[in-house]
């Protein structure tokens, strides 16, 4: 039997080459958490979850502290099993936020290793459904000081001649008419057959305001509202979704199974975008996604193109992979030694095993905060 040898993590902050901001904060830094899950096969499988633009630094000792002793002499491919022992061990710790990213690293890490060992991509160790490739749209149009509309459109033109049929851009942090103005000068540019998406951030409180941008967003024929509301809005969500003719998609805070499936039952969103790195890891994920599929819902996973291309590629609900054509938002990449190709909006699958990439060793102790432990 294999058995894990030893299991540590890392934490690191990655600074932005330009401040960028959602409808409510600005992101000047990214965090993330690294982990590596080591086997007495030879095999190293690695995880990662982001932590946020701030409070990195205590994330690493949860891996040591928490769950490392717990699968030290374990089988790595008993991967469903550990799952439920981590997640008991951190009940009275939290269900949710930086408890559930981290056990979601160290579970991504486990099937990154069972992948290796098996010698597949991980997308064929979970059964694909794609051959080579698979739909990704492009995710940008953040706010930044000085950007104006006709750079907003120019940018969003960019990604239809570089092939993307599916785009997304920030809304909610101006006005009705200075939102109105950014999608009008978008859909100017891009033409009516793409696809255009439309990202909030929890941008509002209230179904009366949402509905305010939405009758002003609604002549652009968007394909989705992301996230109007905080995660736990439930209600809200469900609300607003039967009152606009635009979908509307949320998720990527969201963590385990049984609150995704409480948002399915409530109607809540037609689309859902669960992120492996938080909702409990790829375990997780894929009982969620059989839980979307049973409904009729598409999932369209949230960031980590890296990640995420295997999944919705092993997924038949699956949609898209959010891609970010931008490094200087989704910076992960700068931590990594290989990156996704894609070709005219779609992200080629990675043949090598596993992942299909390992951390850049000198780029994390570049942008370490602590050691591996």
């Amino acid at each position: 039997m294999t058995s894990i040898t030893q299991v540590e993590s890392r934490c690191v902050s990655v600074p932005l080459a330009v401040p960028t901001a959602f409808s409510n904060r600005v992101v000047r830094s990214r965090y993330y958490l690294l982990c590596r899950v080591h086997a007495d096969d030879g095999h190293v499988g690695i995880g990662f979850c982001y932590i946020g633009s701030a409070g990195g630094a205590f994330v690493a000792d949860i891996t040591k502290d928490l769950f490392a002793d717990k699968l030290v002499g374990q089988d790595p491919f008993r991967s469903a099993g550990l799952w439920e022992e981590m997640h008991q061990e951190a009940l009275l710790h939290g269900r949710a936020g930086t408890i559930m990213r981290v056990l979601s690293a160290i579970d991504i890490a486990l099937w990154d290793h069972n992948a290796r060992a098996a010698g597949l991509p991980l997308h064929r160790y979970l059964g694909a459904c794609y051959a080579d490739r698979v739909p990704a749209y492009a995710s940008g149009g953040y706010y930044k000081d000085g950007k104006s509309d006709q750079d907003l459109a120019d940018e969003a033109l960019g990604y239809v001649e570089q092939g993307f049929r599916a785009l997304k851009i920030k809304v909610g942090r101006g006005s009705v008419q200075a939102e109105e103005a950014r999608i009008a000068a978008v859909r100017d540019a891009i033409g009516q057959d793409v696809l255009l998406m439309l990202d909030a951030n929890n941008a509002w409180r209230d179904v009366p305001t949402a509905l305010r941008y939405m009758h002003a967003y609604e002549p652009y024929e968007p394909y989705w509202i992301e996230e109007p509301f905080a995660p736990d809005d439930v209600d809200n969500h469900r609300r607003l979704a039967s009152m606009t003719s635009i979908p509307v998609a949320t998720g990527e805070i969201e963590a385990g199974h049984r609150r995704f499936v409480h948002l399915l039952d409530q109607e809540a969103a037609a689309i859902i975008q669960a992120d492996a790195a938080v909702c409990g890891g790829i375990t997780e994920y894929r009982r969620i996604a059989a839980s979307a599929a049973g409904r009729g819902v598409r999932m369209c996973p949230h960031w980590f193109h890296d990640l995420h291309v295997h999944l919705v590629a092993a997924d038949p609900a699956g949609q898209f992979v959010e891609y970010f054509p931008d490094d200087k938002v989704l910076n992960f990449r700068d931590l990594i030694d290989r990156q996704l190709q894609q070709e005219n909006g779609e992200l080629l699958l990675p043949t090598a095993p596993g992942l299909g990439f390992d951390f850049d060793e000198s780029a994390v102790s570049r942008y370490a905060t602590t050691p591996w432990t």
